[in-house]
């Protein structure tokens, strides 16, 4: 416990800025993730295959070869500088938006057809189809996995903690250097994202209840 209380101000700074790289890049990524589950089942063929394409590369690269690029490769195109947290936030946007592109089109692909065929008998386009008609229902059967994602999330923004970035998964090198018990520390750590996940996980049961009692 002393491992906690004595380093108190570093853990609720370091989960602080944690929770801070979580919301950014979970806002970014479920934008960027619903805009390529659209190119996914657009009539058009090329959008198909960019969103095909998007999917098929960024889920199949770790996401430490994601960090790497943006951190130290991205810099020398000279393009448009950015620093190590911003790095961090894209790169676990990018890498989490191809997840929430299946999880989305899953959803999409779980709307009877006959919805679909209706919307364009009524003369509406295929964005307003998508926007009004098809994506409202398709949201709801998706919050679990959705859920899922966002808790991978939240446990991927460890991984900058490799880049120079201060937050959670960086605590054990602070205790280390402060010659703490840095086993007990880390022990903290995950007691702290279970803390942090359990809401997550609320907001997941009060919507399917909702959801289930609206069908």
């Amino acid at each position: 416990m002393s491992v906690l209380t004595n380093n108190l101000d570093l853990f609720l700074s370091t989960f602080g800025q944690t929770l801070q790289l979580f919301a950014i890049s979970a806002v970014l990524s479920l934008v960027l993730g619903t805009l390529l589950a659209a190119l996914r089942v657009s009539p058009v063929p090329v959008f198909r295959g960019i969103g095909a394409t998007y999917v098929t590369v960024l889920r199949n690269t770790p996401l430490t070869l994601v960090f790497v690029f943006f951190v130290f490769a991205y810099p020398l195109l000279e393009i448009v500088k950015i620093d190590a947290y911003t790095a961090a936030v894209v790169s676990l946007s990018l890498y989490t938006a191809a997840f929430v592109c299946e999880v989305v089109r899953s959803g999409i692909n779980t709307v009877p057809v006959g919805q679909a065929e209706a919307s364009r008998a009524l003369g509406l386009t295929f964005t307003q189809m998508l926007g009004n008609v098809v994506l409202p229902q398709a949201l709801r059967s998706v919050v679990p996995p959705m859920t899922s994602t966002m808790i991978a999330l939240l446990k991927n923004t460890t991984v900058a903690s490799g880049f120079a970035v201060v937050q959670a998964g960086s605590i054990r090198d602070s205790l280390s250097e402060q010659g703490e018990n840095v086993l007990l520390g880390l022990l903290w750590v995950a007691v702290g994202f279970v803390i942090l996940v359990m809401p997550l996980t609320y907001v997941q049961q009060v919507f399917e209840k909702r959801w289930s009692v609206a069908r």
